[in-house]
């Protein structure tokens, strides 16, 4: 089981996001002194003793069966990635230890090869969001990562310490709690990932807007979308996102950004990657560069 406060912390963060109208329950009649719902609301909807999940979210309920743990998990209102991370809480080890070996510092040289060959801008992310790979495109649409040191190419420390991240995205504020929201699902319960607390910790301490998100204790995993860009040689432009999970990449994914055929966001892009292109350094200079850092 969870040792600490990360599995109250969950647990109530997600008690917090909920309303008891929101559940099926009474509207309340009584001024409430917590936020959402309360404990024994939500032992009635799961199925339990007041004094039982009270212990089990103080971490003092022992070995908690399946039963309980899908019961609470449909009381929370938890979606897949949030369920999976209530019962690793649980069950350290389990589910996302398997999920995740040791982390990865470089991307394979046949992945490198494959963005580049590609014109739509294209991202290799490590399992915290560390930036293993970008082609041209991905450089014009985002941030030149490789000419960054080697500690600062990571999207979650980019979008909350570079400026550049606010002019890129319209719609900062949702994506950067989306990035937090990443980096979190990606942490492994129970165990103690360095890496991991170091960028947590100092974007907590840089930045009260990572802190503030990071505290709300939301999960999701990247997956597909739209996003909408600025570029100020082009304007504006509304991309879809689709997120490629690497088997046996140790949670490394390829982000890959196009636009709906025939839209005025595919001219923009289809310029923007043109203009790059031939400026674009070979990958095997910047893997020297790299190796000389």
């Amino acid at each position: 089981m969870a040792t600490g406060n990360e599995l109250r912390d969950f647990l109530t963060s997600r008690r917090a996001a909920l309303s008891p109208e929101g559940v099926g329950l009474p509207h309340p009649t009584t001024t409430r002194r917590v936020k959402g719902l309360r404990r024994e609301e939500v032992a009635i909807l799961a199925g339990v003793s007041v004094d039982y999940y009270v212990k089990l979210e103080q971490g003092r309920a022992g070995n908690v069966s399946d039963q309980v743990i899908d019961a609470v998990a449909r009381a929370l209102r938890l979606d897949e990635v949030e369920g999976r991370y209530l019962r690793s809480l649980l069950h350290p080890g389990v589910e996302y230890a398997s999920r995740r070996g040791p982390a990865a510092a470089k991307a394979r040289p046949a992945l490198l090869s494959m963005i580049h060959a590609i014109d739509v801008p294209a991202v290799i992310h490590g399992p915290r969001l560390e930036v293993l790979g970008i082609n041209h495109a991905g450089r014009a649409l985002l941030d030149d990562f490789g000419a960054m040191p080697i500690a600062e190419r990571n999207t979650a420390r980019w979008m909350f310490l570079n400026p550049r991240a606010r002019v890129v995205y319209r719609d900062w504020a949702e994506i950067a709690a989306d990035v937090v929201a990443v980096l979190r699902a990606g942490a492994v319960p129970g165990t103690d990932d360095e890496a991991l607390s170091r960028i947590v910790g100092e974007l907590s301490t840089r930045s009260e807007e990572f802190a503030s998100m990071w505290a709300d204790y939301r999960l999701s995993e990247h997956q597909h979308g739209v996003k909408r860009f600025f570029h100020e040689a082009v304007g504006d432009m509304r991309l879809n996102y689709q997120t490629l999970h690497l088997p046996d990449g140790h949670g490394q994914s390829i982000v890959v950004y196009t636009a709906d055929t025939g839209s005025p966001s595919e001219e923009k892009l289809r310029l923007l990657s043109s203009w790059t292109a031939e400026a674009s350094p070979e990958p095997a200079r910047r893997t020297a560069k790299d190796r000389m850092r």
